[in-house]
């Protein structure tokens, strides 16, 4: 018992450690808030959602994620475009301007991690590679969003070679409700 909690302890301090780099680094890339950040990663994946999913998908409100596309838009970074649907409905797209942020902030969430990373032998990196797919996994159980969980994944280097855990969590998860 005592090894699982002094597991769990390790686990957390680890995971808040990486999470203020990453976060640190990441809005000192993109000079924006962490949503913000999330955003752009979200619409370089994924453009033309509405505010209202993009909030979703960052975990903000609709009223905040309406505030946050207003301060992005004025950056240069995104803009709103007029639905075939209707004309009182956008679809947030990133500029061009807001691809290159994206592609800077993604670089920077990745210096720390690999940094860690690096820093364990090979044998150590293919046991974490083993487990992390099996904790994110579980961590979906309990999030039960992708879109939410990935805000800042670069999906790119994660569909590269193997699909991405959370992904397959997802789908597991619609097949059994569905």
């Amino acid at each position: 018992m005592h090894e699982t909690q002094r597991t769990a302890n390790l686990l957390g301090a680890t995971a808040l450690a990486l999470t203020d780099l990453t976060l640190g680094d990441v809005t000192t890339a993109a000079g924006l808030s962490a949503s913000g950040a999330a955003a752009l990663v979200t619409l370089s994946a994924n453009p033309g959602v509405s505010v209202t999913e993009l909030g979703r998908r960052v975990g903000l409100t609709q009223s905040a994620a309406a505030r946050m596309v207003d301060s992005l838009e004025a950056d240069g970074l995104v803009e709103r475009r007029s639905t075939p649907v209707s004309r009182k409905l956008s679809a947030v797209h990133p500029t061009p301007a807001g691809q290159r942020s994206t592609q800077r902030l993604l670089a920077a969430r990745a210096n720390p991690l690999a940094d860690v990373v690096a820093s364990l032998d090979a044998e150590d990196q293919r046991a974490l590679a083993g487990v992390l797919p099996k904790v994110l996994s579980r961590l979906y159980e309990r999030i039960g969003d992708a879109q939410y969980m990935c805000r800042l994944c670069d999906r790119t280097c994660c569909k590269a070679g193997a699909a991405c855990p959370v992904g397959e969590a997802e789908r597991q998860q619609h097949e059994i409700s569905g």
